[in-house]
């Protein structure tokens, strides 16, 4: 699979983050570290066999709502078994409600979040190179998503949890995953429920864990 392209995806038909702009710029800038290109779109006229044969990494920065034709979700599943590589972000989560594929990736559903807060993220997996660069205990702020249910049953490999007693508004219990991934076939998928600021984004922990994904993501 060529590992050239990078599509940087963005549409948005529910709520709409203000730190889109900058996500897209983050992953575009990381893109471009290693040399390949990257282009952010809205457009989901891009998901065709073609254009994503020529991508190494599709990225889905705090989509929402239904943002694939069905066309668009029959080339995206292709490509993903196929070899394919998907990060999605944030509210990502809470893309494609009624596209069962996308939700076996997922395995679990956003289920609301607490007001913007500080807490912990603990760091489950020190050997993954998206969470290699984090420390053990990663103070942090965000939203704190909550899911329908636990994404571990669904086989996923956690690599970071919330510590549900350093913030309120917590669903989970010990066990609150907020960063796995999963083969598919011979695809690759990560999500990472971080990213709600716009200054996420240029944070260097934070940039360091979406690079480390590419990584692992594109290996």
């Amino acid at each position: 699979m060529p590992t050239s392209d990078v599509l940087i995806y963005t549409r948005t038909t529910g709520y709409r983050h203000d730190s889109i702009p900058d996500g897209a710029a983050a992953l575009t800038e990381l893109a471009e570290e290693r040399g390949w290109t990257a282009e952010v779109t809205e457009d989901p006229g891009a998901f065709t066999p073609e254009r994503l044969a020529r991508c190494a990494a599709v990225a889905l920065i705090s989509t929402t709502g239904t943002v694939l034709t069905p066309e668009g979700r029959a080339a995206f599943e292709a490509y993903l078994r196929g070899g394919g590589a998907l990060l999605a972000v944030h509210a990502a989560a809470n893309a494609e409600p009624d596209w069962p594929f996308y939700g076996e990736l997922l395995g679990t559903r956003f289920d609301g979040h607490p007001e913007i807060q500080p807490g912990l993220v603990l760091v489950d997996d020190n050997d993954h190179p998206a969470t290699a660069p984090l420390p053990a205990r990663w103070a942090w702020t965000d939203e704190w998503y909550n899911f329908t249910s636990d994404p571990r049953a669904s086989g996923v490999r956690i690599l970071a949890r919330a510590d549900e007693t350093t913030y309120r508004g917590g669903t989970h219990g010990t066990d609150h995953p907020l960063v796995w991934c999963r083969e598919v076939d011979r695809g690759r998928f990560l999500f990472t429920a971080l990213g709600h600021a716009p200054e996420t984004y240029r944070d260097p922990a934070f940039r360091a864990h979406l690079s480390g994904a590419l990584t692992w993501l594109t290996a």
